[in-house]
């Protein structure tokens, strides 16, 4: 057993409950499209990532994705419990850096998941921040029950008020690069993720045709 872990959170793709801010304007087949491929694109970038991985599934797992790699179930009311939880398992089971990613990030690399698991050699706590104020990375050297609870989730301040928290608390912690994810029409056309991928392109063009 290696001492890092990575942990990634996946809505189930079900058709009508994935980006549905994005299928306000690309109906729900053509976010249900865009979703599928950024999942694949999530699950290349951690299989170049050698260390364990645990993948977290929204509602059922799906054996289709991540062959190899453990995979379960997310437990808890709001995001804040259902990670919470996986993180305080890792620990429980021994390891000792752990970075958790979600599923819906273009551009992620392995390079970004190695930085984080390496910036938690020296800090306790690591973010990715992401454009819209939140993050698309978290990783945790130590288990810090609090930056989980009572947060305000998928709003634009949740980054800025954990590292208020964290910094009352005399916790280390760094961030990396900042990404954008894909939540609106505006976020998925300007990404280079959905420029350079001509087969997606062709697919919500049907659907608008």
């Amino acid at each position: 057993m290696s001492k890092e872990l990575v942990i990634v959170f996946v809505k189930n793709i079900k058709l009508g409950k994935v980006k549905t801010r994005l299928a306000k304007t690309i109906g729900n087949q053509g976010a249900f499209e865009v979703y599928s491929e950024l999942v694949n694109v999530t699950e290349k970038a951690t299989n170049n990532v050698l260390v364990d991985k645990r993948i977290y599934f929204s509602n059922a797992v799906v054996n289709s994705k991540w062959k190899q790699d453990f995979k379960t179930t997310q437990q808890g009311l709001d995001l804040g419990e259902r990670m919470k939880n996986a993180f305080k398992t890792g620990f429980e089971d021994g390891y000792k850096r752990i970075v958790l990613i979600g599923s819906d990030l273009p551009d992620i690399t392995a390079k970004h998941i190695n930085k984080g698991l390496e910036a938690l050699t020296q800090n306790e706590v690591v973010f990715g921040p992401a454009e819209d104020g939140g993050y698309y990375l978290i990783g945790l050297s130590k288990m810090h029950n609090f930056v989980f609870d009572n947060k305000p989730w998928s709003e634009t301040q949740l980054l800025k008020e954990t590292l208020k928290e964290l910094k009352e608390n005399c916790v280390t912690f760094t961030t990396l690069d900042t990404l954008n994810d894909i939540d609106t029409y505006e976020d998925l056309i300007a990404s280079k993720f959905y420029q350079t991928n001509i087969k997606l392109q062709e697919k919500i063009k049907q659907l608008h045709d």
